[in-house]
């Protein structure tokens, strides 16, 4: 029990204190993770799950949406707008029609969208 309290304390900690470029990272592993999980639960028939699950990617898309600042991104920021918006929609029809396949459409986006997150992280702190 100790090392749950001491785990979910570092896990809150770690929240509280990341940077914005680390929150990002942050939510978008967890959009792999979720949409990952949804998949699974489609798989397994657990229609609860996968319906908790997906509509937690959607949640933190919603959010990236939310704090995405097109103004200033100019043409950039709306193209990726659209992207968010595109895989929100598709998530929202996994989930309606309980569509693996649509999930594996959506999945590779998902994960290209954290591994360029992730790459312009680097690239702004000058690793390469």
């Amino acid at each position: 029990m100790y090392a749950n309290n001491a785990y979910n304390a570092y896990k809150q900690n770690s929240i509280n204190y990341a940077s914005k470029e680390q929150l990002l990272l942050m939510l978008v592993d967890g959009a792999v993770k979720y949409a990952k999980i949804g998949r699974q639960a489609l798989v397994d028939k657990d229609v609860q799950k996968s319906h908790n699950s997906i509509t937690r990617t959607q949640d933190i898309f919603y959010e990236l949406m939310a704090t995405l600042d097109v103004e200033h991104a100019g043409e950039w920021g709306q193209q990726l707008m659209n992207i968010y918006e595109f895989i929100t929609r598709r998530l929202g029809e996994a989930n309606i029609k309980k569509s693996i396949e649509i999930m594996d459409e959506v999945i590779p986006l998902i994960e290209d969208i954290r591994n360029t997150w992730y790459e312009a992280e680097k690239l702004s702190k000058g690793k390469r």
